[in-house]
């Protein structure tokens, strides 16, 4: 049991989130973790989800624990314009697409909401961000401030334009990286005035 413990200390500090089944193929059980959990040496953030217990919980370390979670999920949204520091909104649960013909988990924490997105669209414009060695898919900052305004009736438009706003500013995005995502996303009719403006007023 001491030699399990040690083992399952030593990959948490590989990896910093581990699930059950991790342990179990490499022949850690279920009675070690529950131990390590009762002496404070490591937490257990979500059901089947294990970490050091002096691991930080910050915005960042939660976006990979809910991509932990659901491998397949793409960070989206309002999560990902904090990502991208587009925004000074702190979302009450991780925006998460998943396939539109995917079961959809039932997670505890942390929170998530999910939106679902066509099999090609969970590919285009995302990238993979590398948060305390965990491999995190997030829509880049142009696909991001398009899925805004086309989700607009869910994160508000008030965040799409703060996003627009900050990703041109920033020079995080340009006007034909928004034409692009926005055409594909069929909604640039709606965006382009506010692309217009924005830029007009040298944001």
């Amino acid at each position: 049991m001491d030699s399990q413990r040690t083992q399952a200390l030593k990959l948490l500090k590989a990896c910093p989130m581990m699930r059950l089944k991790d342990f179990a193929a490499h022949g850690i059980g279920p009675e070690t973790l529950a131990r390590l959990v009762r002496d404070g040496a490591v937490v257990r953030p979500a059901r089947g989800l294990y970490q050091l217990a002096d691991s930080s919980g910050d915005a960042a370390r939660i976006l990979a624990e809910a991509s932990v979670l659901v491998p397949k999920g793409v960070i989206c949204l309002t999560s990902a314009l904090q990502f991208h520091e587009l925004t000074l909104q702190m979302p009450s649960a991780v925006w998460m697409a998943i396939d539109r013909t995917a079961w959809r988990p039932k997670i505890d924490y942390p929170p998530i909401r999910f939106v679902r997105f066509t099999g090609p669209s969970l590919a285009d414009g995302v990238e993979r961000h590398s948060i305390d060695g965990i491999e995190v898919s997030i829509t880049n900052p142009a696909r991001t401030i398009v899925d805004c305004f086309r989700y607009r009736a869910k994160v508000g438009l008030d965040v799409a334009l703060e996003g627009l706003r900050e990703g041109l500013r920033r020079r995080k995005v340009t006007s034909d990286q928004l034409w692009t995502y926005g055409t594909k996303g069929k909604v640039w009719s709606t965006m382009r005035p506010y692309v217009e403006a924005t830029v007009a007023d040298g944001t």
